[in-house]
C-alpha cells in the first residue's frame, strides 16, 4: 500500500518567520528514514500504511510543542492499495506525458 500524506504544520504564535521551527520537523522526517518532498507549502511524505503517516503527524507535532503554545496543521491523503512509490511515480508519469506532448 502507499499512503501519500502531504501536510503542513507551523506555530502560529512565533511571528512571521517559522523556518527554524519547520526545519526542526523536517530534521525529524530526515531522521525517520521516511521518503519525503518539502515544498514551498508544505510536505509530502510516503509511507506504506495509515499508522505510518499519523505517527509522523504526531512526531511532527511534539517537535514544535516543547516551544509553541498554538500549532496549525493541514493534511491531505492519497491511499493506494497495492502500489508503492507513488511519490516518484506520479511526478514521472505526468513529464512523460508533456516530453509525449512537446514531441
Amino acid at each position: 500500500m502507499s499512503v501519500l500524506l502531504e501536510f503542513a504544520m507551523f506555530p502560529t504564535d512565533k511571528g512571521e518567520s517559522i523556518s527554524a521551527y519547520v526545519s526542526k520537523i523536517i530534521q525529524m522526517i530526515r531522521e525517520s528514514g521516511v521518503t519525503y518532498q518539502l515544498t514551498p507549502m508544505g510536505t509530502v511524505i510516503e509511507t506504506e500504511t495509515i499508522a505510518e503517516a499519523l505517527a509522523i503527524v504526531q512526531q511532527s507535532y511534539e517537535v514544535l510543542e516543547l516551544d509553541c503554545d498554538r500549532v496549525y496543521s493541514s493534511l491531505k491523503f492519497d491511499i493506494r492499495k497495492g502500489k508503492s512509490k507513488c511519490m516518484t511515480k506520479k511526478i514521472t508519469s505526468v513529464e512523460n506525458i508533456i516530453g509525449e506532448v512537446n514531441k
